[in-house]
């Protein structure tokens, strides 16, 4: 049932002035793709190299949400899409907080995302589509709980490129071949659509030097334990 007597309060400080005292845009990454395809090595991985820069950066991943926000949901199609429905919403209040907010969720439907799209208050600037594209073969042998062979065999129900559908995006903004590509040349190309794009402007580059100390960046995807 939809609340009633509610009001909207409107913020003294606006997005624009957060964005300004950030140094940068804000906006949503939404990372999409099979399960096991690589989105939280490279939403993590991205969420690291912008915050080496001096970025506001947060990752809302499929996993730790269903530790508490969507703990009541299940993988029903229609829990699936509420869980999206939420953490479209949450991704919202970060954008508006002035934060490059990074979102890994399989959310194998075109209309689920296009939902969390339309949420945003600039639908085209706001939210920045990255199809993590890796074939179905490859995202098994990175499967590392087995939830592939489990879903053939009818051990797991609705499980994504499986026994359920994944709709590929159709205009991705960035599209990353994780099967041909490693995760630094992804989070590579992730940032420099960024900086082409004006999310990220020159004052908010940190040395070179600090740039390239990657030592903790991570290796071969090994892909996500449950499938969001």
């Amino acid at each position: 049932m939809p609340s009633e007597n509610i009001t909207w309060h409107e913020h003294p400080v606006k997005r624009d002035q957060r964005e300004e005292r950030n140094g940068h845009d804000s906006a949503v990454l939404w990372f999409t793709g099979l399960p096991a395809s690589g989105k939280s090595t490279l939403s993590m991985g991205t969420e690291k190299r912008l915050f080496q820069r001096g970025c506001f950066t947060y990752v809302l991943d499929g996993d730790n949400v269903r530790h508490g926000l969507c703990g009541d949901l299940g993988f029903s199609p229609e829990d699936r899409n509420e869980n999206i429905r939420r953490v479209g919403q949450v991704a919202k209040l970060f954008a508006d907080s002035g934060a490059l907010v990074a979102a890994s969720f399989v959310s194998p439907y075109r209309e689920v995302r296009d939902m969390v799209r339309d949420m945003m208050g600039d639908p085209e600037r706001d939210f920045i589509e990255i199809f993590v594209d890796a074939p179905v073969p490859v995202c098994e042998d990175r499967d590392p709980k087995g939830l592939y062979e489990q879903a053939r065999e009818g051990e797991i129900e609705n499980f994504t490129g499986i026994s359920a559908p994944y709709e590929e995006p159709e205009n991705p903004a960035i599209h990353l071949r994780t099967d041909e590509m490693d995760p630094r040349e992804s989070i590579d190309r992730i940032v420099e659509y960024l900086e082409e794009h004006g999310y990220l402007r020159p004052e908010t580059a940190v040395a070179e030097s600090v740039r390239t100390q990657r030592n903790g960046d991570p290796g071969v995807p090994a892909g996500e334990a449950v499938e969001e």
